[in-house]
């Protein structure tokens, strides 16, 4: 256990010390109200404007169709531009931490990214096929996400390492304004960097056939998604997860590097459709993640609590827990996790590490009967157990997280009977 420890410690330092993974975390935290804002305008389109589904499709209540556009203005401007928006955040988080002025980190970004992607639209203007200046949707949306976050990375590098060349300064005499000072030593590096990037562009497009975004969404970010949609792929990212939490550290922040921008996409991708009249499919979201895979704190411990508070003779273990009961119906674990404690512990070590997969497969499978359908409405961290599932998926997601809470506690009952058999010999 101590080397097994060891081991996913140095694994969890590497990830939290890596500056790039650091800025991602940071890029999605920022946002994500974005994101719950553009997922609540579907909702919103789906109860009050639809006229098939929502209340307009009532004579009185007709004028609520009028809101439909609004809507969707809401809803594109949040997930629709996914990409720009993540670029250039990650550009003003990337710049700060190298010490640069943000919003040039954000600009640097942006621009970089936009010199490598088509910046013209294929249409049909009087029977003819014109090409029209624009950016294609699959360059704004979900789709550009990872070729995005790269190009922010790369070019708010150069930029941070071309800034400290003295060479590449343009002296100024003191008099000068710093913020004149500012904007003459930033314009040589400013114009390397757009050249590298509007160059390799374009002759990427001419030796290849296909843009630069395009061919890193097809062999990096389209293969991850499906993954992460597969039961092997997204339960073994859980269990990843959970063995962090089971020796210490927060399994949820080491792997949201990989895990958010996938199931940011996967929920963008399941409105797009939805607007575009189509069914969801894409099962596997952060919301599912918060109310599915994780119901009431990592690892199920709000079923672990159940099951001390019912089974177990260890009157310090229901002490915590009832501590720990009312944060875990808002999917806080930390109490039980470090007070239990959870960590390393060779009783409920097992239980602990695979208990969320056993959930995720729960939901998978209530998924493919559809008794549940993909979500479109994003479910913020922090709600309590019942309304997440209802708010994302109806009354059926509360009857799946139900039966998820149940079998959680099935689970740590023996468990718990051993706990019980191993106080009583000591």
């Amino acid at each position: 256990m101590d080397n097994f420890s060891e081991l996913l410690g140095k694994i969890a330092f590497k990830v939290d010390q890596n500056k790039y993974l650091t800025a991602i975390k940071q890029t999605f935290t920022i946002y994500m109200p974005f994101v719950i804002a553009g997922s609540f305008a579907t909702l919103f389109n789906a109860l009050l404007s639809s006229t098939e589904t929502g209340l307009a499709q009532f004579s009185a209540l007709s004028w609520l169709e009028n809101l439909g556009p609004a809507f969707n203005a809401m809803s594109f401007t949040t997930l629709n531009i996914m990409a720009l928006a993540i670029t250039v955040i990650l550009g003003a988080v990337l710049g700060k931490n190298n010490k640069i002025n943000p919003i040039t980190g954000s600009v640097i970004a942006l621009s970089s990214y936009i010199a490598v992607v088509p910046q013209g639209i294929e249409t049909v203007i009087d029977g003819a096929e014109q090409l029209v200046a624009g950016l294609p949707v699959e360059t704004i949306n979900a789709s550009g996400l990872f070729i995005g976050m790269i190009i922010a990375i790369i070019s708010v590098e150069l930029f941070s390492g071309l800034s400290k060349q003295e060479n590449l300064r343009i002296n100024m005499p003191e008099s000068v304004p710093k913020v004149i000072t500012d904007f003459f030593n930033a314009l040589i590096p400013t114009i390397i960097i757009l050249l590298i990037f509007s160059i390799f562009g374009k002759l990427f497009n001419v030796l290849t056939g296909e843009y630069l975004n395009e061919f890193i969404y097809s062999i990096i970010q389209s293969p991850l998604e499906i993954m992460v949609q597969t039961p092997v792929g997204i339960i073994l990212l859980v269990v990843v997860a959970q063995l962090f939490w089971a020796v210490g550290i927060h399994g949820g922040l080491v792997v949201s590097p990989i895990r958010n921008p996938l199931l940011i996409a996967a929920l963008a991708a399941n409105i797009e459709a939805v607007n575009n009249g189509l069914d969801p499919s894409r099962t596997v979201t952060l919301g599912f993640w918060t109310a599915f895979m994780v119901p009431g704190g990592a690892g199920l411990t709000l079923s672990l609590m159940i099951a001390i508070f019912i089974f177990s003779k260890n009157e310090e273990s229901k002490a915590i827990s009832k501590i720990s009961f009312i944060p875990a119906l808002f999917g806080i674990s930390e109490p039980i996790v470090f007070g239990l404690p959870l960590v390393l512990n060779p009783i409920y070590f097992i239980p602990f590490a695979f208990s969320s997969g056993i959930a995720t497969a729960i939901g998978l499978f209530f998924s493919s009967i559809g008794f549940i359908t993909p979500n479109v409405v994003d479910v913020p961290f922090g709600l309590p157990i019942g309304v997440n599932a209802f708010l994302g998926w109806g009354w059926q997601g509360v009857i799946v997280q139900l039966i998820i809470l149940f079998v959680g506690v099935l689970i740590y009952v023996p468990f718990v009977l051993a706990e019980n058999r191993v106080k009583v010999e000591n």
